[in-house]
């Protein structure tokens, strides 16, 4: 679908400008101008250089580190607001902060929350968003929410690898549902990888829950930051006896040693998305980085919200 109209604006956050390009060429829209200014003190000023009186805008930016990702696009809507534009949908297609779902130890934040209230407080009539940490994430907000699921881009891939004995794994207790979901769309099995941890990003011990024996095993995950937890899991399936094993993860943080522990592990190959663009030289690099572009579902989901048509379809996964 590539229908739009001229009301219909979108605008790239400077965090997500590779992907917004591909967004705007699958919708057949060039993006709207605007410029980012800064205080000498990195106190960011986005405006916008044309006028969006009356139009629907599409704000498209993610929200991983730094924080000023967040911070502009909650800026970006404001502005949005103030130059009286008809409705605004913040289209993140990572949605940080995500995994402060929840009070999990005493005196903490619950953090999703708190940034659905900022979103919601900026201006956004509607967001738009990808693989949530937590799916009941959408219940934080008081706005609606389309939540793209990333199986459309992964399956057909995975089909295309024609692993004879494939296995769906989950890399921990908390993304089995993520994982049993997954393995419907090829009627496979599903193991657990179950892990104890010390603290944030470090594993203490993990075992296997399920058989591996001469498996093609893929691992299915939203998040993939320091890679500490995948890496540990692929080693221990391969010392399980699996014949394979990759894995499919929609969020690429890649934070730290991340880059290092992927190549350097028992992984065929990483598949992720461009919600979160990838380090070019380190992709260039990588022997086992493969990115799915995310850029023609996103078109396709502004063009069904900005016709009012259904979202429901955008989850038939062939």
């Amino acid at each position: 679908m590539s229908s739009p109209l001229n009301n219909v604006k979108l605008f790239a956050g400077s965090g997500t400008e590779e992907l917004a390009e591909k967004i705007s060429k699958s919708y057949g829209a060039k993006l709207g101008d605007k410029i980012l200014s800064r205080f000498s003190d990195g106190e960011i000023q986005p405006f916008y250089t044309e006028s969006i009186r009356g139009n629907d805008v599409f704000i498209i930016q993610s929200t991983n580190q730094p924080s000023d990702n967040l911070v502009e696009l909650l800026l970006m809507i404001d502005a949005a607001k103030r130059a009286s534009a008809h409705y605004i949908t913040a289209v993140v297609p990572y949605f940080g902060y995500a995994r402060q779902d929840r009070k999990d130890k005493p005196r903490v934040s619950i953090g999703a929350k708190l940034i659905a209230n900022l979103i919601t407080a900026a201006g956004a009539h509607r967001i738009m968003t990808m693989d949530l940490h937590a799916a009941q994430i959408q219940g934080f907000f008081d706005i609606p929410v389309d939540h793209l699921d990333g199986a459309i881009i992964f399956v057909p891939y995975i089909k295309s690898l024609n692993l004879p004995n494939l296995t769906i794994a989950s890399p921990d207790m908390g993304g089995s549902y993520r994982a049993r979901t997954f393995a419907k769309y090829f009627n496979a099995e599903v193991i657990i990888c179950d892990k104890q941890r010390k603290r944030a990003n470090e594993v203490e011990s993990m075992s296997i829950i399920g058989d591996v024996t001469d498996q093609d095993v893929v691992l299915i995950d939203d998040i993939c930051d320091t890679a500490g937890t995948l890496t540990k899991a692929a080693a221990l399936i391969m010392e399980s006896g699996a014949r394979s094993v990759r894995a499919v993860c929609t969020h690429a943080v890649l934070s730290g040693e991340a880059y290092e522990r992927i190549e350097n592990s028992m992984l065929a190959e990483m598949i992720v998305t461009d919600t979160i663009q990838v380090d070019p030289e380190k992709l260039k690099q990588s022997k086992k980085l493969k990115v799915l572009s995310t850029g023609e579902l996103f078109a396709d989901a502004i063009t069904r919200v900005h016709e009012h048509g259904t979202i429901s379809e955008l989850f038939q996964v062939d």
